[in-house]
């Protein structure tokens, strides 16, 4: 089972504020007690939305506007992926989680979904042929 923590954006990770010494500290020091316990699959942070981009498809009509994006609470400014075997593990690690924010940080925390989890298709055959999207040792 696959989980990746959805680390929610805060005004100072919009602005481009870097993290104190201390608070990367401690996410290094998570990440690494995860990848040592072998359920690390990948984790990173996130440039602002200043420096990316939302398409938007509307009536058939496909539409790209530039950040920055002005809702922050709708924004990510980082995330881990971690897979497990059970929920219950994925829920033990996530309230391991350092604060990512100096103060009212927060998480999302969401299963992903496997090609087992849908029905047999020509277009899941076609995922499955490439790799993508399975469970991974």
């Amino acid at each position: 089972m696959r989980f990746m923590f959805v680390i929610k954006a805060s005004k100072d990770s919009e602005a481009g504020v870097m993290p104190p010494a201390e608070m990367i500290s401690a996410m290094a020091d998570y990440h690494g007690e995860l990848a040592k316990a072998g359920v690390l699959l990948d984790g990173s942070g996130l440039q602002p939305s200043s420096k990316g981009w939302r398409i938007t498809w509307s009536g058939g009509k496909k539409t790209i506007t530039d950040g920055p994006f002005a809702e922050t609470k709708e924004l990510i400014a980082g995330y881990t992926i971690i897979q497990v075997k059970t929920r219950e593990e994925a829920m033990e690690w996530a309230n391991r989680f350092p604060n990512p924010q100096i103060e009212n940080g927060q998480i999302e925390i969401r299963q992903m979904f496997d090609l087992e989890d849908f029905e047999p298709s020509e277009g899941i055959d076609r995922f499955r042929e490439m790799g993508i999207a399975q469970d991974r040792p």
